[in-house]
């Protein structure tokens, strides 16, 4: 697709975009839900004269020193542009709001605002919430959020000052938070839609609950034909052909009863597992570099995370690398489209282009 005119005249997706990275973390407070806190992490556009000299970010992984970003700095101002645009990232079931920095900052390096909370009660730091617990705090979650970073940026002398387009968000996630996404435009565990979501990408997410691998008898373990009926945005289903926690057909029967949207996507990443998604190998290989071999990973409360890492990061698994570069083309593709309005990126959609990506299987209507 090289000699498209079109693909030659827009970014590409599968890289890293024209902006340096911000990266910072601030803690939110709802006051109208009994002061229920959520921490925040947010990645950002920085303009290049106020990159020069930051230093660059270091992540933490459970309240401990993690790897230093090779992309995002820390702390520098928000680029100077108005109206930006903003995403919203929800995390899995009891995860981090860092699951997914990869895809964090090359979103952010494209031009988005991309703020992911960590949902309190069902995260890693924080599991004591029962699913139903979790599942109706997470939509409130995300447009409480959206409320939060529209307020920053009304605000004078706030980093975010008028820098944030307040009228719309687009909003994506992993697993749990795959559902979460749905949710922001069908409506889940009894919260409404947010009517500010425009554009939705769940990745991995449960829709019938009989295909997953820990079946559910919650109602709100799936979405009935009538919830995704409702939704009326953008949508692209992600996920992999190789997961069997959260099985592939799911995507099947979404893009099938998503019937009201202007368009759908579905991109399947062959070979991906359900962790293929997350930074699994990139916590796993950074442990390891600094000499916590896997024996040592129960000692350090991350036991849990060595089946997945050898399932994900073995000689004999799709290569993470292009498992990520995968999942960025087609996020930041459909992101700048269908929130951008940047039509140059339909090239990307085309019959030709996606036959010249063999490593997925594509549907679009």
């Amino acid at each position: 697709t090289s000699s498209d005119p079109e693909v030659r005249s827009v970014d590409p997706p599968d890289a890293l975009g024209a902006f340096d990275v911000g990266h910072s973390t601030f803690t939110a407070v709802d006051d109208a839900r009994d002061g229920r806190s959520l921490l925040i992490d947010i990645w950002y556009p920085v303009d290049a004269e106020d990159a020069a000299g930051a230093e660059p970010r270091r992540y933490t992984l459970s309240g401990l020193l993690g790897p230093v970003s090779d992309v995002a700095l820390a702390d520098p101002p928000v680029s100077s542009r108005s109206g930006q645009t903003l995403l919203i990232f929800s995390h899995g079931y009891r995860g981090i709001g860092t699951s997914a920095i990869g895809l964090m900052e090359v979103l952010a390096s494209h031009g988005f605002i991309v703020a992911a909370p960590e949902h309190t009660g069902n995260a890693q730091q924080s599991p004591t919430d029962s699913f139903d617990e979790a599942a109706a705090n997470r939509v409130p979650d995300v447009s409480f959020l959206i409320d939060e970073m529209v307020r920053r940026s009304q605000e004078p002398g706030d980093a975010f000052h008028q820098r944030i387009d307040g009228a719309r968000a687009g909003v994506l996630g992993h697993s749990f938070g795959g559902m979460t996404s749905l949710g922001m435009a069908a409506g889940w565990a009894g919260a409404a839609p947010d009517p500010r979501v425009a554009a939705i990408l769940p990745m991995s997410a449960v829709v019938d609950k009989t295909l997953q691998s820990d079946t559910r008898t919650s109602p709100n373990a799936g979405f009935t034909q009538e919830q995704l009926e409702a939704i009326n945005v953008p949508v692209m289903l992600m996920g992999g052909s190789a997961d069997v926690d959260v099985f592939p057909e799911n995507n099947e029967i979404a893009f099938e009863q998503i019937v009201n949207a202007p368009r759908v996507y579905n991109v399947e990443i062959l070979g991906a597992n359900h962790t293929h998604f997350a930074n699994v190998c990139w916590i796993g290989d950074y442990l390891i570099s600094i000499d916590f071999t896997q024996d040592k990973w129960p000692g350090l409360g991350a036991g849990d995370l060595i089946e997945p890492y050898d399932q994900t990061c073995g000689p004999d698994a799709l290569p993470i690398e292009e498992a990520n570069r995968l999942m960025n083309l087609y996020s930041v593709a459909f992101f700048k489209r269908h929130m951008l309005g940047e039509s140059g990126y339909d090239a990307f959609f085309t019959p030709d282009a996606t036959r010249a990506e063999p490593g997925i299987r594509f549907f679009q209507k």
